[in-house]
């Protein structure tokens, strides 16, 4: 997951353990995006929902695709016709690319 949204947002590994990573921009500022190892057997409700937006937003359709060579896949949550694509990241935690409709 740490390399998958690494490349997706373009943040670099601040801290790797073998229990958490922290993801963070480029230039050191700003926040953290922190992932914490859980157990294979445990089975946790997604937390967190991320939203992002390709630059510039009119690019959301190349930023799909992008995001898909790096192994998320479109999700149908019912979602119905919305100018934002649903997708699941490889670990199948859903997000929203954002666009304009």
């Amino acid at each position: 997951m740490v390399r998958f949204w690494g490349e997706a947002i373009d943040w670099t590994v601040h801290e790797l353990t073998d229990d958490r990573a922290l993801l963070r921009s480029v230039k050191g500022v700003g926040p953290y995006l922190e992932f914490r190892r859980t157990p294979d057997d445990e089975v946790v409700w997604t937390r967190v929902h991320l939203d992002v937006m390709s630059d510039p937003v009119e690019d959301q359709a190349r930023e799909v695709a992008r995001l898909q060579g790096l192994g998320a896949t479109r999700a149908d949550v019912g979602q119905g016709d919305v100018s934002w694509a649903v997708m699941a990241d490889p670990a199948g935690n859903e997000f929203c690319v954002l666009g304009r409709g």
